[in-house]
């Protein structure tokens, strides 16, 4: 098979093209004959040697990916022969090898695709979905309600943009440049904001006044008038701090006001014995259903590197996907 492999940490020019041997699923695996593969801002800090939530790197060299959807084509021993052949999508976990035509995963992490999804919006709603299904829980939408999302344009900020709407908020989203406002309109925002004007803040007063809840991925000068434009008892719910660079930095928080969502906090809300699959199942029904359509950027799997570069450049539009 081809995938793509890492031989030494570092830029994303390290990404190759390779043919390598094909894996074989052991007991109680699956091998999965892979059309989409997701990559994530994260995947970019693991590349230069960053640990992230892992416990560590991954030895050299290695296939990076934890995201996967396509069709399971071999089983190993102990495994349901009534997986083979079917459509599934699965979260790898800190387990690599998802950037390949090829991939083997444990067969508890699958789920079937639902049959109006193709498989790039499965991987959007296995790993980006379950992460908004997560932060929604802590924001109580409903009519009344004007949310505000920061980086509207990315694969968790559609998301958000949607489930608010069909919620009843009033929803504004914020982008950068006029071509991702134009998507974040065309997504279902009351207002699209750019946020690179220096008088984005006061559009969005004239409009509607204060806001109701945050949902802030983004942090650094954005969070900081954001929350400066919440109603009292308003919520600032953060979930990451990508202005401040995913190896640095730290959210802005305001004691009484911000509120961290993700790790354990989303964890002890989803509850049940397997919280993250809880949340899987969650995003991947709201997309079945057509309340949730996740954006998806593809490129070709021999252009990982050049995914890498325009994710890092801020340069992509919703999920990112791989296909061999």
């Amino acid at each position: 098979m081809h995938a793509i492999r890492l031989h030494a940490f570092g830029p994303a020019e390290n990404l190759t093209h390779e043919k390598v041997e094909d894996p074989e699923p052991g007991p109680g695996q699956v091998r999965v004959a892979v059309a989409a593969a997701g990559v994530h801002l994260l995947d970019t800090a693991l590349r230069e040697g960053e640990t992230g939530p892992a416990p560590g790197p991954a030895p050299l060299p290695t296939i990076p990916g934890r995201e996967v959807a396509g069709t399971v084509e071999s089983l190993g021993e102990g495994v349901d022969t009534r997986w083979l052949g079917r459509r599934v999508v699965a979260h790898l976990g800190f387990v690599p090898g998802g950037y390949a035509e090829l991939a083997v995963t444990d067969v508890v992490r699958l789920h079937e695709i639902p049959a109006n999804l193709d498989e790039a919006q499965a991987v959007a709603m296995i790993g980006t979905g379950r992460t908004a299904m997560g932060i929604l829980q802590f924001a109580d939408l409903g009519p009344g309600s004007v949310a505000l999302v920061p980086a509207a344009a990315g694969g968790i900020g559609t998301l958000l943009v949607q489930y608010a709407r069909h919620a009843g908020a009033t929803v504004i989203g914020l982008a950068g440049g006029p071509g991702k406002v134009a998507r974040v309109r065309e997504n279902g925002a009351d207002l699209a904001v750019d946020y690179t004007d220096p008088a984005w803040a006061d559009r969005l007063v004239e409009y509607r006044g204060r806001v109701t809840v945050v949902f802030d991925g983004v942090g650094g000068a954005v969070a900081r008038t954001a929350v400066g434009l919440l109603a009292p008892g308003g919520r600032h719910l953060v979930f990451g701090w990508s202005a401040e660079g995913i190896r640095g930095g730290r959210p802005y928080l305001v004691e009484g006001v911000s509120e961290q969502v993700l790790g354990p906090a989303m964890l002890r809300r989803a509850g049940g014995p397997d919280p993250l699959r809880t949340l899987e199942e969650r995003a991947l029904a709201e997309a079945a259903a057509g309340r949730l359509v996740p954006a998806v950027q593809r490129f070709p799997l021999a252009e990982a590197a050049e995914a890498h570069r325009a994710l890092e450049a801020r340069g992509t539009v919703g999920k990112v996907v791989l296909e061999p």
